[in-house]
């Protein structure tokens, strides 16, 4: 098993590998007790199980529950905490304003405390759910990621950023708010449909174009799937790095958002049809594509980029119209009015962060081989 801590507002650490869901309940108990020592160093700790009268309410998706909710469920309750579980429809259009409230509902409902905690069972879409609504109810809970998604273990579920999307954009409603422990048992990494593989490789090939040649070679010579704690906890360590040095998103954090300028437009564009690593991956394509015409960055970068994303069956080209994904990115969190800071890859393992004025976009949009007309 890989630990890696995060040292943030909340330090906590990252956990990585396999069989760790029969052992979740220990592992949270373990996190939380730490927890309540550093907060209450003068307080006697009582004999008896300290997770007596505390509940944990695991959030989930219909997809995940039936795989591993009630594997979890045991071994939060073998641990001593009463359980309660909230379960939704899956995909992107239950991370809203509507689902958050339900979820905020059900726990009032049930007379949840700020001395329990939410434990969330998913990918992205649960971890960013749950996230967000342990940082809003009764001003703040304990909130664990038990991430069971590519995607979630090498990305979401570190960092604290938690949200909902509105009609007119993605996680335009949110906080950062980190979680007290996340448990990834990459085990359930075996569970994973074909696209949600994909999805999940689109945000590793993100971490090796912004930090290391190597990784980048390693992923084109042994697939993800061969590899997982050792990719897993290699993207755990580069998002770390980022998180550390600005956990708020102001300056060097943003260089994570590489292809999410364009892939965020192109998720809103398709009507989340689209799953938020294959965007990413379009994202990326697009935006080297430009840097690779505008001379930024070199063909023979473009190349290799390409090449790793058609090894793990990535999408590239974006179809949608340019003034369509043109209307989508002014309303992007990473545009601030005139502006919009866009990630442009140099060269593998080096990417800056390049000011746009925000009426430019629809060129980089044109040299990135965006539109009908292109594909």
């Amino acid at each position: 098993m890989e630990r890696i801590t995060v040292n943030a507002s909340t330090d906590y650490e990252v956990m990585i590998g396999r069989g760790l869901l029969e052992r979740a309940g220990d592992l949270i108990s373990m996190a939380i007790a730490g927890k309540n020592k550093a907060e209450k160093p003068g307080e006697v700790v009582s004999a008896g199980n300290p997770n007596t009268g505390k509940t944990a309410v695991i959030v989930s998706d219909d997809n995940v529950f039936p795989l591993y909710g009630e594997k979890l469920k045991k071994s939060l309750q073998d641990a001593g905490f009463n359980t309660l579980e909230f379960v939704f429809p899956h995909g992107e259009k239950s991370k809203s304003l509507k689902t958050y409230g339900e979820l905020l509902e059900f726990m009032c409902e049930k007379r949840v405390r700020r001395s329990d905690m939410i434990v969330a069972l998913g990918g992205g879409v649960v971890g960013d759910l749950s996230g967000f609504a342990a940082a809003t109810y009764q001003r703040g809970i304990d909130f664990i990621q038990v991430p069971t998604s590519l995607l979630a273990a090498v990305d979401s579920s570190v960092g604290g950023k938690t949200a909902v999307d509105l009609t007119n954009g993605k996680n335009q409603v949110g906080a950062f708010y980190q979680p007290r422990l996340v448990v990834c048992d990459t085990d359930t990494l075996s569970t994973l449909p074909k696209e949600e593989y994909a999805c999940g490789c689109g945000e590793i090939i993100k971490y090796a174009i912004l930090e290391s040649d190597e990784f980048f070679e390693e992923l084109l010579k042994t697939p993800v799937s061969d590899q997982y704690e050792k990719v897993i906890s290699t993207c755990v360590t580069i998002k770390k790095h980022y998180v550390e040095n600005d956990e708020f998103d102001t300056g060097l954090r943003m260089k994570l958002n590489l292809g999410h300028t364009f892939g965020h437009a192109v998720e809103t564009c398709s009507g989340y049809t689209i799953l938020h690593g294959q965007a990413v991956g379009m994202g990326i394509a697009a935006v080297t594509k430009a840097a690779s015409e505008m001379g930024l960055c070199s063909k023979g970068t473009l190349t290799r980029i390409l090449e790793l994303l058609d090894k793990y069956e990535l999408l590239r080209e974006i179809t949608y119209g340019i003034d369509e994904m043109y209307e989508n990115i002014r309303v992007d969190k990473k545009n601030s009015g005139s502006i919009t800071n866009l990630i442009v890859p140099v060269a593998i393992g080096n990417c800056k962060i390049m000011k746009i004025p925000t009426e430019k976009l629809k060129g980089w949009l044109e040299e990135g081989g965006v539109g009908p007309e292109n594909a």
